[in-house]
């Protein structure tokens, strides 16, 4: 049995038809409610597959094939977009539960929602809050969980490691992804040693001091047998205090010898992950590629 019939507002005019049938056919008639149409992101005009193709983002759920054309569009599921989010994201175009609460379970929509409040105006698309709230479904899930989803992006980069470094590495990383397809260009550091320097970063960071603190700073961590981030950090701060060391300078050119560019998490968090033996070869690496800055 039908007892709804939901549908957009372009329906409207066809309504009065759509009822006097109902009634010539003496059929009980469902409740029709009446949806805002999605609008583009400029907020002029409705949104079509034509605009997801001019401004690169998906309007269909799942990837779609269109049967004359044969033209292929991807999906929000092939975007990388959680299917929790996307419903979540769907629900707020054109609803809202009366306070300011974004984030629901789909429990929780179903439990909220009415069509009462249901708005009358359109709702424009906006590309950037449908990746905010994959990114908030992202960071609420486990490490476990999204170190699993990992797993077959690494195997296809041709990197075989422990599962607990993958968790660990995911932890440090899912602040600053909002999809797991962003998970190796945020962390492939923590597998791979750079191959070059980013060239706006050595101009930048890489100082006339630079070789010789660094040489030092490798002798420092050399002899430090408890690597953790905590025992690492405290130990290469108070060298560079009592040096008179800036912190900055330091940890600036630090950075650009483990990762290759100033990017990245917590540096004490990825040499306690990578281990002190490739923290000191990367050091050493780099100080054979960059060498002493003239002055």
């Amino acid at each position: 049995e039908i007892s709804h019939v939901i549908r957009g507002e372009e329906w409207l005019p066809s309504l009065p038809l759509h009822v006097l049938l109902y009634e010539a056919l003496g059929f009980d008639k469902p409740q029709f409610a009446h949806l805002p149409l999605l609008l583009k992101p400029d907020g002029n005009g409705k949104l079509s597959k034509r605009d997801g193709d001019r401004l690169g983002f998906p309007v269909f759920p799942l990837q779609w094939t269109a049967p004359k054309t044969d033209t292929v569009s991807t999906g929000y599921r092939e975007e990388g977009y959680f299917p929790d989010a996307f419903i979540n994201m769907l629900a707020l175009l054109g609803w809202n539960p009366g306070d300011e609460r974004e984030i629901f379970s789909l429990k929780e929509l179903a439990e909220a929602f009415s069509l009462e409040r249901v708005g009358k105006s359109g709702s424009k698309f906006d590309l950037e809050k449908a990746k905010w709230f994959n990114h908030q479904y992202l960071i609420q899930k486990s490490n476990e969980e999204l170190a699993t989803l990992y797993l077959p992006v690494l195997e296809q980069e041709g990197i075989e490691t422990e599962f607990s470094k993958v968790k660990q590495i995911v932890g440090l990383i899912k602040e600053r992804s909002h999809f797991v397809s962003e998970f190796w260009e945020q962390s492939s550091f923590f597998f791979n040693a750079p191959t070059s320097y980013d060239a706006k970063a050595v101009k930048k960071r890489w100082k006339v001091s630079s070789f010789d603190q660094m040489t030092e700073l490798k002798e420092l961590l050399s002899g430090i047998e408890n690597f953790t981030s905590e025992n690492t950090e405290t130990i290469t701060k108070v060298w560079i205090t009592d040096k008179e060391y800036g912190m900055g300078a330091i940890m600036n050119a630090f950075r650009l010898l483990i990762v290759g560019a100033p990017k990245g998490p917590h540096l004490f968090d990825i040499i306690s992950i990578i281990g002190k033996e490739e923290t000191l070869r990367r050091i050493e690496q780099g100080l054979n590629e960059l060498g002493r800055k003239e002055i």
